[in-house]
């Protein structure tokens, strides 16, 4: 936390603050953690604080990727708080504890000032969490079993990414018994690879069959070879491990170029296109799940993407629970004026509360927005703000 700390005190100086924290958003998306504060007399610390995001000025900064201003209650000091973000990965928030409430114009550079920090800081994040346990134990909101510690360690390091091409998030959402599912993504010079897949079974089982699933799956996908061969080879691996270990899945490869799009789906359910206000079912040949025990083929299939779509790649977790009760559908209506991430959390968390908050099976979604292979002018090494001169909000 050093090099935090440092930063903390940077603004402290800069900005007069009485104390400053980092917020880290946990693995839920539905809280902060507030990890510490250094004020004049204390030196930044870990903490175990938590802070509701939905309903929260802290929620709407994180969604807004805006500069809030808190006033203070009854003569108390005012705060203002900023997005720590990166490429679309919101990590958390910086807060500042002021001694008295900025005017507009010294609130308006006050909030450039510690919005360029609160980008230095998720750099320090994304490099020092590399050599300490500490940011995983503020996105924590409970401890984890082996599985669920396993299937953690498969998801990407960032739930979201941006670049002028596209914005993606997943969300997880593990069952008290761990089923098995992951998500992964991957941006390289020239193309976008997706991938959702649901292993067979459930606890430490599930876990290990997703790993040796995700480990061939990125293995083949390094050694830059085809969407048909990345699948072949997933497949060899379960099928070589035995045991009858299967998974279903989806593998989506998008060519950042000209927006070409392939997918395989290997007894996977089927994607949903939200185009214009219009949400379909993507219809796809259906090939067989990864590791069956007899001979068969994959074929990736084109799928067309044109700029606006958003594209929904979820397993059967997201429907198969209190079904009666979750419009999957009417859900991404209402939702498709929201980030991926932000969009991701919300089906997430429908499913979990249509279940009274306990699930026999994960859930699991990647939600793609798909904005075309033409250059354009959003900012994508934030929050992807498409411009840089949105006004404080108090």
């Amino acid at each position: 936390m050093e090099s935090a700390d440092v930063i903390a005190r940077e603004l402290q100086r800069r900005f007069g603050a009485s104390s400053a924290a980092f917020l880290i958003a946990d693995f839920s998306g539905k809280s902060l953690v507030r990890m510490g504060a250094a004020s004049q007399d204390d030196s930044l610390s870990p903490k175990s604080e938590r802070i509701a995001l939905f309903g929260s000025v802290y929620g709407e900064a994180i969604r807004s990727q805006q500069c809030r201003i808190i006033p203070g209650e009854e003569g108390g000091a005012p705060r203002i708080i900023a997005p720590v973000t990166n490429r679309g990965d919101a990590i958390g928030l910086l807060e500042l504890t002021l001694a008295e409430e900025p005017g507009e114009e010294a609130l308006q550079e006050m909030c450039a000032d510690l919005g360029v920090m609160a980008h230095v800081l998720a750099y320090v994040v994304i490099a020092n969490e590399r050599f300490t346990d500490l940011y995983h134990w503020g996105r924590r909101t409970r401890p984890l079993s082996l599985a669920a510690e396993i299937q953690h360690q498969l998801l990407p390091r960032s739930l979201a990414c941006e670049a002028a091409q596209f914005a993606v998030a997943g969300a997880f959402e593990p069952a008290e018994s761990i089923g098995g599912d992951t998500f992964d993504y991957v941006l390289d010079r020239h193309h976008l690879h997706l991938s959702v897949t649901d292993a067979m079974g459930h606890h430490v089982d599930a876990a290990l069959i997703a790993s040796l699933l995700v480990g061939a799956l990125r293995g083949a996908r390094r050694a830059d070879v085809s969407l048909t061969e990345q699948a072949r080879q997933a497949d060899l691996a379960l099928a070589a491990h035995g045991r009858g270990a299967f998974s279903t899945g989806q593998l989506l490869r998008v060519d950042l170029r000209d927006g070409q799009a392939h997918i395989i789906n290997a007894g996977h359910p089927l994607p949903l296109r939200v185009r214009g206000s219009v949400v379909e079912q993507i219809l796809l040949e259906v090939d067989l799940p990864f590791g069956m025990p007899f001979p068969h083929t994959y074929t990736a299939q084109s799928l067309e993407l044109l700029p606006g779509d958003r594209l929904v790649m979820f397993t059967d977790g997201m429907l198969e629970h209190a079904a009666h009760d979750l419009d999957l559908t009417t859900l991404l209506e209402g939702t498709r004026g929201d980030h991926p991430r932000e969009a991701a959390f919300t089906l997430t968390r429908a499913v979990l509360d249509a279940n009274g908050g306990s699930l026999e099976d994960d859930a699991t979604l990647m939600v793609l927005d798909w904005y075309g292979p033409h250059l354009t002018q959003r900012d994508a090494v934030g929050g992807a703000d498409t411009s840089h001169a949105s006004p404080p909000a108090r």
